[in-house]
């Protein structure tokens, strides 16, 4: 998307020595001199404990640019602890999260053979000498100093140091003779001082990322984990602002007790409607109580709608979202579902990651049908193999596909994903104007009850 350092939690921090140039101080981006940083993507894995109100993110933020090293700072409420988490992290879940297509078996053998496809089939949406009472010797309690290093060391290669600060100016001093040179405007840092909010600071060694023809870099960053104490399940936004000049897309992936929606405007209800909507019809009734759910928002579906037309957002069938006249885009859901033991089961290869389609035409080939007699025989055991597979599973077989050993890496996110916790997918692109606070993601609910319809089947007339 060319935004630049768009993460949502990420704002990066050009080294000592590197001014920012002034159209770039302009837009209080924090970017170096002679120098530029692309943020194109980014992605984050969020699981939430609401009874211990603690909060974990992993996040993997993909840079391009021309710059040397730089660096990231990302605002947690509280102290944080950090890990290094596995370097594909993101694609595991992306396989594990691969949407689901109904497929019944058809014979390729029979004349004018007819394909029993379950109605439904269709494109799908597609990560730290005083004494104990705190005194000096003399008896006097030290000045406490307004920037503090709280934790300092390495997670994976990325150096980092946790701190916290007592005013934005002091952070903001801290930053200078630290040798990181921020462009941005002291409001957003004092927005976090201000809420008492910690800072981890992270330098990026672009040397360890691809290097194009003319010296430019392009890599992912090893994804890192972070772990710390929150009262609302809350994601860092407000500080994504200061790095972007019109948008920033984020990818998230949401485990919690509940099915997790975004706020207001921002809700995925806009487009999963009209999703369900074009689905209908479809042989069973809608997949994951999709039925269900649309029946029980019925009363809602008329002024939902037209807030979507008043909003001016627009589905249309077979296409993603497109921006409104504020230049918004309505948030997109993408998988759905609450993990039982046998989900987890096929991460350790337990259980099957995709059902198979019986093969009807097994045993036969084209050359069996050069005698007329013995081709008859033959399409009386295919059709009976179509009519056992059609009455056994009527609205068919639950098909994806992946590459073997990428489905044997999904016991990379064993530990990661638990059972009896919801994992919600959606994607979001950020207008800068919808980034003037930070993000409280809640639990997804209709006419007052919780939402646990799930998402993991491809709809008919779903987005590409």
């Amino acid at each position: 998307m060319g935004n630049r350092l768009g993460a949502l939690t990420l704002a990066a921090l050009a080294l000592a020595g590197l001014q920012p140039s002034a159209s770039q101080a302009a837009c209080c981006y924090f970017s170096a001199k002679n120098a530029d940083i692309l943020q194109p993507a980014q992605k984050v894995f969020i699981t939430w404990d609401p009874a211990e109100k603690v909060e974990t993110f992993t996040v993997q933020p993909k840079f391009e640019g021309n710059a040397l090293d730089f660096g990231m700072v990302v605002p947690t409420p509280t102290e944080p602890k950090l890990h290094e988490m596995p370097r594909d992290f993101f694609k595991h879940l992306a396989v594990y999260t691969i949407l689901k297509n109904r497929e019944m078996p058809h014979s390729k053998l029979l004349p004018q053979h007819r394909i029993f496809n379950a109605p439904g089939a269709g494109g799908g949406p597609v990560a730290q000498s005083a004494n104990a009472d705190g005194k000096d010797a003399a008896g006097f309690a030290p000045k406490r100093p307004p920037v503090r290093i709280l934790q300092e060391g390495l997670v994976g290669s990325l150096d980092f140091k946790v701190i916290e600060a007592d005013t934005a100016d002091a952070l903001y001093d801290w930053l200078k003779k630290n040798k990181y040179s921020y462009s941005g405007d002291e409001a957003t840092l004092n927005f976090y001082v201000q809420k008492k909010w910690y800072f981890t600071v992270m330098k990026i060694d672009t040397m360890q990322m691809k290097r194009n023809k003319d010296g430019s870099f392009a890599g992912d960053v090893t994804p890192t984990r972070f772990t710390f104490k929150s009262e609302k399940l809350i994601y860092p936004l407000k500080i994504t602002q200061i790095s972007v000049r019109e948008k920033t897309e984020a990818l998230f992936y949401v485990q919690a007790p509940f099915k997790v929606d975004l706020p207001g405007d921002m809700t995925y209800q806009y487009t999963w409607v009209p999703m369900l909507q074009g689905a209908i019809g479809c042989a069973g009734g809608l997949p994951g109580k999709g039925q269900e759910w649309l029946t029980a928002f019925q009363p809602q579906t008329q002024a939902l709608l037209q807030k979507a037309g008043q909003l001016n957002f627009r589905f249309v069938p077979g296409q993603r979202p497109q921006p409104n006249n504020k230049g918004h885009i309505p948030t997109t859901m993408e998988w759905a579902r609450k993990l039982s033991a046998d989900n987890v089961k096929i991460l350790r290869g337990e259980a099957p990651y995709g059902e198979k389609v019986p093969d009807v035409d097994e045993g036969f080939t084209q050359a069996d049908l050069k005698d007329p007699q013995r081709a008859q025989a033959i399409f009386k055991v295919i059709q009976a193999r179509l009519a056992k597979a059609h009455k056994e599973r009527p609205f068919g077989y639950l098909v994806r596909e992946a590459p073997a050993e990428d489905v044997r890496a999904l016991n990379q996110l064993l530990g990661h994903l638990r059972d009896d916790l919801f994992i919600t997918k959606f994607r979001k692109i950020f207008a800068r104007d919808e980034m003037n606070d930070d993000l409280v993601l809640v639990a997804a609910r209709y006419n007052g009850v919780e939402d646990n319809s799930e998402y993991e089947e491809i709809l008919p007339s779903s987005p590409p």
